[in-house]
């Protein structure tokens, strides 16, 4: 049934409008005076000194918010949220050798982790095996180096990987990943039914932020769709990708502009399925979407509960869905790490207990908590430790996973979704005059629009309109314990040595023919436009390494420059 009902009556505004009238002349005939001359939101939204129904007295709640697990599912979409299963929680964890990573893995399992989560290191991410002289300095430096299928053999040795779900922070190289991901988890004899997980494979979100692309902008999408075609078709439990918002966030966007270039990249994801024929009912159950939860609590909730109506109905009202589930915005979150200071470190775990806080408020599916020492260097055990029972004291002892959207309801926050919301739909319609995210990236919008937004956030810290507690205010002196943080150091020279040795021995025992031809038969794949996973994975399984792959890849492709934008 189709109802629409405003929640407060025209008698009821009309007599809150004259009680707020004469509070405001109260309050100024008292002498009351705020601290500074205004307030605002770190997206630059005006923020009032308090709320009232007379804030949302237009709302419609049924049409706006409805009941959990139903459109436009802002409160949730599931109807129990938290109630009937706690969100999956995952560390971010790799790092050195595989060895090293999957040592790591197991310690977290022993101590309550529920999902994986694989940091690659950066030869990894832009697809070069470590022997290339441009991996040097680099091998598992910040995240575990995996340039053969051998590698991710190591890395779940002992690890059943029919009963784990494993999240792949891995772009252009994707679709290899994935094939040593599957292949492994075959050989453990897991059928393909139960290989559950994600690979971030957010093609788009390279240009706009993370910067490690390979291939220009138009293939780049092509190679991402192309694995997400395979998925739906071959892997049931596995979602093909996270569009990702969190590393927009981390390279300067406002949490408005995070959620608003977000969901451009995902139109642009979802247009490229339909072109290829399918309906929107048959693969949008299967995308995943990825976000940052700032310190700033309130704008990061209003920000999850705006994603998840604005992605409802973009997905009924532009694009035809009729399933629910095609119009879930399911989430993996991520506690922003630029908020970590190196200045004063453990004040970090109550940033992150803060961070996470906002993203369960928010109704996340999974959470990763960075650890407190992760603006100096990668996590240690003891660190790691602290970040996941962060998020286990949050489901299990505060009562916030008790109910479900439990600020549901505050003016302020009813008032903040809006008005998130509205801002965010200006950037994305002027994407679509643009034509789309493909040509909004060409020409630099996405691009403008954080460096802006970061030079603003540096600028608002320089000049102490933002606090940061121990590095631009409420500074002393440095104490022992903080000087002596037990930090995690890799000795890149010993896993590089031992990540060549390995590449090398690999491509002295596989079958020559047999690599030889798999990589034949990707280059023509891709000449010919087809969809190039079947082919990445036959060259996976016949040993090919990753750097040889994605240099045939590369032959086809080309790669991209980012042209300077003035």
């Amino acid at each position: 049934m189709d109802y629409s009902f405003k929640v407060f009556n025209r008698e009821f505004i009309e007599i809150l409008s004259s009680i707020i009238e004469a509070w405001e002349k109260e309050k100024i005939e008292e002498g009351y005076r705020d601290r500074k001359k205004s307030f605002e939101t770190e997206s630059g939204i005006p923020i009032k000194n308090v709320y009232t129904p007379l804030d949302i007295s237009d709302q419609d709640y049924i049409q706006q918010l409805g009941m959990p697990g139903q459109y436009p599912f802002t409160r949730g979409i599931h109807y129990n949220m938290y109630r009937g299963r706690v969100w999956t929680m995952r560390e971010f964890s790799g790092f050195g050798t595989p060895e090293d990573t999957n040592r790591r893995f197991k310690y977290l399992i022993e101590h309550g982790e529920t999902g994986l989560s694989i940091a690659f290191d950066f030869p990894t991410l832009l697809g070069i095996d470590p022997d290339d002289p441009r991996a040097y300095g680099e091998v598992g430096v910040v995240g575990v180096s995996v340039p053969t299928l051998n590698d991710m053999e190591v890395i779940f040795n002992g690890i059943n990987m029919g009963e784990v779900t494993t999240n792949m922070t891995i772009n252009p190289p994707a679709p290899v990943m994935l094939s040593f991901y599957v292949a492994t988890a075959r050989s453990q004899g897991v059928p393909d039914e139960k290989i559950g997980g994600t690979t971030q494979n957010d093609q788009l979100k390279e240009f706009i932020a993370q910067k490690s692309w390979v291939f220009p902008p138009q293939p780049a999408l092509k190679i991402g769709v192309d694995l997400i075609e395979w998925s739906i078709k071959n892997l049931p439990k596995w979602n093909p990708i996270s569009i990702s918002g969190y590393h927009i966030y981390e390279a300067g966007a406002t949490a408005v502009e995070e959620l608003a270039l977000t969901l451009a990249d995902g139109i642009e994801y979802v247009r490229e399925m339909i072109r290829r024929g399918y309906k929107v009912d048959d693969f949008a159950h299967r995308l995943s979407f990825f976000f940052a939860s700032g310190v700033q609590v309130f704008e990061h909730v209003a920000k999850f509960r705006a994603a998840r109506r604005m992605w409802a109905k973009i997905m009924k009202e532009w694009f035809g869905a009729t399933k629910k589930r095609s119009m879930w915005l399911r989430f993996h979150t991520q506690t922003s790490g630029v908020e970590l200071t190196a200045l004063e470190p453990y004040n970090n775990i109550i940033r992150v207990t803060l961070q996470a806080l906002a993203a369960v408020l928010g109704g996340t599916q999974s959470l990763h908590t960075n650890a407190f020492d992760e603006a100096l260097a990668l996590p240690t055990e003891f660190s790691a430790k602290i970040a996941l029972r962060t998020q286990q004291i949050l489901a299990y002892e505060s009562g916030i996973a008790d109910t479900v959207d439990p600020l549901g309801g505050s003016y302020y926050i009813e008032w903040l979704t809006d008005r998130i919301e509205e801002e965010a739909w200006k950037i994305i319609y002027k994407i679509e005059e643009m034509g789309g995210m493909i040509n909004a990236i060409e020409k630099g919008y996405p691009q403008s629009l954080i460096t802006e937004s970061a030079y603003r956030k540096q600028k608002s810290i320089e000049e102490m309109r933002k606090i940061v507690v121990g590095v631009n205010a409420f500074k002393g002196e440095i104490l022992e314990e903080e000087k002596r943080i037990p930090l995690l150091k890799i000795d890149e020279e010993k896993v590089r040595e031992q990540q060549i040795q390995r590449v090398r021995r690999v491509r002295s025992e596989r079958d020559p023919a047999k690599w030889r031809s798999s990589l034949l038969e990707l280059e023509r794949a891709a000449m010919r436009g087809e969809n190039i996973m079947p082919y990445v994975y036959n060259a996976a399984i016949s040993r090919a390494t990753l750097g040889e792959i994605m240099g045939t890849l590369r032959e086809i492709y080309g790669e991209w420059s980012e042209p300077i934008y003035l």
